[in-house]
């Protein structure tokens, strides 16, 4: 893992424990000796704080950012209200996602949080796509994540201004003397922060807050699991270049002034494929849930088959759903068979495992709306 990059609280991970693995092109803690199952149910309960330094923080400068950037992505950015921020998705010429992105608009420029995976590219794709009158900044910022039922008590003892933000809302404040941005949003279908703080006050900041009783170190592998029963996407899995917004149930995520009849339709790349499929709801496949019947988790990569062992789809993010209590996954299925309630049958080492096309989320949303 020599060739691999550290986030500011790597020294900390090692010191709490943390089983170190390679990620996104950084060494990142799995899990705790707390253990996945552990951290999982403590989150859900409780709080976890998780590093998510290895995301890609940027700033976009310039004359109407939000009308620039409004040329690479679907979301409505000209209407995002300051103090807000919102989901949006990079789209490409045939109508894929090349990533999925948090934008925040804190007055006169707009925040950006990238995928860590796909950073590069994002700064690329910006640097090509934007005018010479716009700069894109790339921070060295670290991002802490404050998830959970208890977070709000956790944060009001530290930083009560940001517990006036709700869901999605973004704001700056001084957290112990020390200038955060801080918005009430998160990874984990919980009530939450993600605290941007300059990468040398990182480490002090997390100890503080894992002094809190309420608080543990959580891990990747409880995100990913806390993720998906949140029904939350997850990019090169869930949504890729070959998946476009409407497949991926992201029409909530194309604003309604960028389509037929808006404001400013269209604009985007990709913009006659997507809304032509938004419009004649004429594509193929659909991205849905899936609850399993016994304890065996269901995969990503499992293929689907119909009552009839027609081949209908694949398993693109699955595992054991700690809350649930049973086996959980997303996919892919032709649209005929994305119906609630369908059965369909998920292939794990040569046994077809039944599974039920289900709601998501999986679990009811804790999101702070006020």
């Amino acid at each position: 893992m020599s060739d691999l990059k550290r986030t500011p609280l790597y020294d900390l991970h090692l010191e709490l424990g943390g089983k170190m693995v390679p990620f996104a092109g950084y060494e990142m803690p799995v899990q705790f000796p707390l253990g996945v199952k552990k951290e999982h149910e403590h989150t859900r309960n409780a709080c976890g704080l998780f590093d998510v330094s290895h995301m890609g923080q940027l700033l976009l400068h310039g004359p109407n950012p939000a009308e620039a950037l409004e040329t690479l992505v679907c979301a409505d950015i000209v209407g995002l209200p300051q103090g807000m921020q919102r989901y949006a998705l990079f789209t490409a010429q045939e109508g894929g996602i090349l990533d999925d992105l948090m934008v925040a608009n804190p007055g006169d420029h707009l925040y950006l949080v990238v995928n860590a995976a796909c950073k590069d590219q994002d700064i690329a794709l910006l640097d090509m796509g934007l005018d010479d009158e716009h700069r894109v900044e790339v921070l060295d910022r670290a991002l802490l994540a404050l998830q959970g039922p208890k977070a709000a008590d956790v944060m009001r003892r530290h930083c009560p201004q940001a517990c006036e933000l709700v869901f999605m809302q973004h704001g700056r404040f001084e957290l112990a003397g020390v200038p955060v941005w801080v918005s009430r949003s998160g990874y984990t279908g919980e009530d939450g922060f993600e605290i941007s703080v300059p990468a040398e006050e990182a480490e002090a900041l997390a100890r503080r807050l894992l002094a809190e009783e309420e608080v543990e170190a959580i891990g990747l592998g409880a995100r990913d699991s806390l993720r998906l029963e949140a029904g939350l996407c997850l990019y090169g899995h869930d949504i890729d270049t070959e998946t476009t917004p409407v497949e991926a149930g992201l029409v909530w995520a194309i604003g309604k002034a960028r389509r037929h009849g808006g404001e400013r339709p269209a604009g985007f790349p990709g913009a006659d494929v997507i809304l032509h499929q938004v419009d004649a709801k004429d594509h193929r496949r659909k991205r849905v849930g899936l609850l399993g019947e016994g304890r065996a988790p269901v995969r990503e990569g499992a293929d689907l088959y119909d009552e009839n062992g027609h081949h209908i789809g694949r398993v693109t993010s699955g595992g054991f759903g700690p809350s649930v209590g049973m086996p959980v996954a997303m996919g892919y299925v032709d649209v005929e068979h994305a119906e609630i309630g369908t059965t369909v049958h998920a292939e794990v080492r040569g046994k077809r495992l039944p599974m039920v096309v289900s709601k998501m989320p999986f679990v009811a949303p804790g999101y702070y709306r006020g």
